[in-house]
C-alpha cells in the first residue's frame, strides 16, 4: 500500500517537474543527426551550422582519420572490453602516450577518451577533501560532479 502511494507521489512530482520545466523553454530533447559531426549538420532534414560540437579541428569525418579508425577495428577489434587499468590498454594507446611524451619534453603522457573522463580523472588526484578549490557554477558539468 505504501508503495503505491510513494510511486504516485513520485509520479506526480515528476510530471510537474517536467512541465515546469517546459513552460520555461528548458526540457531539452534528444535530437539525433543525420550524418556526420562537421561545420554543418543535418537535423530532421535541415541543415545547421554546428557551434556545439567538441569537434573543433573538424576532423570527426576527415576520410584520412576514417581509414586510419577502420585499420585500427580491424586490427584491434571494436572497444576496450574493459576499463584501461583492468585490461583495455592497448599497444596504440601506450604509443600515443610516448609520442605525446616525446613531443612535449615530459617524461610520461596519459591520454583520456573525453574531457569529462579526463577531469574526473584528474581532479581527484590533485586536491582532496582539505583543499579549497573556488569553482564558478557554470564550469562543466565534469568538474562540478567531483567536487560536489
Amino acid at each position: 500500500m505504501w508503495w503505491t502511494h510513494t510511486k504516485a507521489m513520485a509520479q506526480t512530482f515528476l510530471k510537474e517537474t517536467l512541465r515546469d520545466l517546459e513552460s520555461q523553454g528548458l526540457r531539452r530533447t534528444l535530437k539525433a543527426l543525420e550524418g556526420p559531426q562537421g561545420p554543418e549538420i543535418m537535423i530532421g532534414g535541415k541543415r545547421f551550422l554546428n557551434f556545439s560540437s567538441n569537434d573543433y579541428l573538424g576532423l570527426a569525418a576527415d576520410p584520412r582519420l576514417l581509414k586510419a579508425a577502420v585499420r585500427g577495428m580491424e586490427r584491434m577489434g571494436l572497444g576496450a572490453g574493459a576499463s584501461r587499468l583492468v585490461c583495455g590498454t592497448f599497444s596504440a594507446h601506450t604509443e600515443l602516450e610516448a609520442a605525446l611524451a616525446h613531443f612535449k619534453g615530459t617524461e610520461s603522457a596519459l591520454v583520456f577518451n573525453a574531457g569529462y573522463m579526463a577531469n574526473v580523472g584528474i581532479l581527484p588526484a590533485l586536491f582532496d577533501r582539505r583543499d579549497i578549490i573556488f569553482s564558478d557554477r557554470l564550469n562543466h558539468a565534469s568538474i562540478i560532479a567531483v567536487f560536489f
